[in-house]
């Protein structure tokens, strides 16, 4: 079992592996494969400069998946999980800021469980779900609201550049994705504190009904949806997502002008 990252170098983004704060370099360069191997030590993870921890096709984001978010926006909850899509180029790693755009108003953190399929799902089972994931990491939702009201459609207002921070790394040993702590802080306050056994639609069920709309790929990334505590971000923030059992994912706040 291993923490996955991916880490830059002079020739372009590499995969690598996390052991006790140091990233050693995945031999062979594919996350995918069976056995994964550590080779050369690259360098503490805290000082290297990190891309997210994985390429996907897509993003499937859940939207209205814990009952006191959706009660808290003021939503009735979905009978069948609520699917939107966010663009790869959202992706930023650890410690990358998150971008503020002007004049769109108010800008939320959404911390969340991040799926990452590890091969070709069509039309799987919600029994046999789990075995089609790699790992799960910490995700951010970075939603703007004014827009998500104005649209009606929330593609633009959570499809900016940096709003969707992933990582620190892929966690792949992880047996029960449906009983984590998730928490948010924004500047050492906790904003956010919740589990994931209160999602409305559960991981492997999140999994069945998606591959039974669109075929996953291995690296996709599902978004499985925030708890109640979503906060407004400013310039110079720090944001926090923690989830039990993965770690922390860090990263400041920047408004552009």
């Amino acid at each position: 079992m291993a923490k996955i990252t991916r880490y830059m170098t002079t020739s372009g983004a590499r995969y690598g592996l996390v052991e006790d704060g140091i990233v050693f370099e995945l031999v062979g360069n594919n996350p995918f494969a069976e056995h994964l191997e550590k080779g050369d030590a690259m360098g503490e993870f805290e000082h290297l400069l990190l891309a997210p921890p994985i390429v996907p096709s897509k993003i499937i984001a859940v939207g209205r998946n814990y009952a006191a978010h959706a009660a808290e926006m003021d939503n009735p909850l979905p009978e069948e999980p609520m699917l939107f899509l966010k663009p790869p180029s959202a992706l930023i790693a650890f410690d990358i800021p998150i971008q503020l755009p002007p004049n769109i108003g108010r800008i939320d953190q959404e911390a969340e469980l991040a799926v990452v399929i590890g091969k070709t799902a069509k039309k799987v089972t919600v029994n046999h779900a789990l075995d089609y994931v790699l790992g799960y990491t910490c995700g951010n939702d970075v939603s703007a609201r004014v827009l998500q009201k104005k649209d009606g459609q929330w593609g633009r207002a959570k499809g900016f550049d940096t709003f969707n921070p992933l990582g620190p790394w892929i966690e792949t040993d992880i047996e029960n994705p449906n009983n984590l702590a998730i928490e948010a802080r924004i500047n050492g306050q906790t904003v956010q504190k919740s589990n994931t056994s209160y999602m409305v639609f559960d991981v492997p069920t999140l999994i069945a009904f998606i591959s039974s709309i669109m075929t996953l790929n291995a690296g996709d990334i599902i978004m499985t949806g925030t708890p109640e505590g979503v906060s407004e971000l400013h310039d110079g923030d720090v944001v926090e997502i923690e989830i039990e059992q993965i770690g922390i994912l860090r990263n400041p706040v920047e408004k552009l002008s």
